[in-house]
């Protein structure tokens, strides 16, 4: 098995609290609402901590799909959130698994500073195909604006 890692990172004008909230405490309730296609969000196993599966389906040209994550690390303290791809179409062939970790950290602005590490693990000596990977990259980001958007456009959002 080979592990590709990526790492980026980037910046939000919503603070790390508020983000944390709506991306990993309350998604399962705030992401059906605010992105299109999100069908719904339900646990497969487990109570929010870690081992918990969930599964997300998702609704895209008119086909439904879906993508198991296994919930691997929660830390309210310090705005940490990691999990996994176990299952599901957006995992490549060529992957077991794709796991994601994310920390948030306050920024000078008010803001975020958002840093995520992406471990690609391949099934024996396969290789990632550059076309996938940039392409889940392009939907993770996506998803994030979506978030950040609703965020921004209601203040009110604790």
């Amino acid at each position: 098995m080979g592990v590709f890692t990526f790492e980026e990172e980037s910046t939000s004008p919503v603070a790390p609290a508020r983000l944390y909230k709506a991306l990993a405490l309350d998604a399962d309730n705030l992401i059906p609402k605010i992105n299109d296609s999100i069908k719904n969000v339900e646990n497969v196993s487990g109570n929010g901590e870690p081992g918990t599966i969930k599964k997300i389906t998702i609704v895209e040209g008119g086909k439904e799909f879906y993508v198991k994550h296994q919930i691997d690390g929660v830390d309210k303290d310090n705005f940490e959130y990691n999990y996994s791809i176990v299952e599901g179409l957006p995992l490549p062939d060529s992957c077991e698994k794709i796991s994601i970790e994310t920390k948030l950290a306050a920024a000078p602005n008010g803001g975020s500073i958002v840093k995520l590490n992406i471990k690609f693990f391949t099934k024996g000596d396969a290789q990632l195909n550059e076309e996938e990977v940039k392409i889940g990259k392009e939907k993770s980001e996506g998803f994030f604006k979506s978030v950040e958007a609703y965020l921004l456009a209601n203040p009110s959002y604790n």
